[in-house]
């Protein structure tokens, strides 16, 4: 008859019982210790993190914020097709022109290259991620080509950026022409 080995030492067992509990014990410790006083006070947020948030300078405003002083501007790009798009978008946070209502800095204006680079950033055909009736795109060099222009124009040449239809419906209406889609 064949004897089966049966160990009655559980040494290794207790060992390792021991440093798990040793180890949760370090953990629980240490949570404390690391975990800020306000931490769960709103569920499972910081409540500290309020005042935290308050304290954030605010980098963005709104396009009313800049009509303020640029009251033209205002009008024009009020009625255009861009009245959507925030002044901050082309122009960076208005907190790097104005601080405490006083004036601090230019604010950067786009010139050559960096029009077009800066309108193409939305009105690219290559973006298909949108329905093309969102945003009208355009595929460059076909679009310049297609106007009769030379291909190295840049998208203010022809367009007003704050109203970009602005300046092609004048051309059409002293031409006396009448735009293809244009909606009155």
């Amino acid at each position: 008859m064949e004897k089966k080995y049966k160990s009655s030492y559980y040494g290794h067992v207790v060992k390792i019982a021991l440093i798990l509990i040793i180890g949760g014990v370090l953990a629980v410790w240490a949570r404390g210790l690391f975990l800020p006083e306000t931490m769960g006070q709103y569920g499972h947020y910081r409540g500290g993190d309020l005042e935290d948030q308050r304290n954030v300078e605010v980098r963005n405003h709104t396009n009313e914020s800049c009509y303020e002083c640029h009251r033209p501007i205002r009008l024009i790009h009020k009625a255009g097709v861009h009245k959507t798009v925030s002044c901050e978008v082309c122009h960076g946070p208005y907190a790097d022109h104005i601080k405490d209502d006083k004036y601090v800095a230019k604010m950067p204006v786009k010139r050559n290259m960096e029009i077009k680079t800066l309108c193409l950033r939305c009105h690219n055909k290559i973006i298909r991620a949108r329905p093309e009736e969102s945003i009208k795109v355009v595929a460059l060099p076909q679009h310049l080509e297609e106007k009769k222009v030379q291909v190295d124009h840049n998208c203010n040449q022809c367009h007003m950026v704050h109203d970009p239809l602005l300046w092609v419906k004048a051309a059409y209406e002293m031409m006396g022409m009448e735009m293809k889609g244009d909606k009155k």
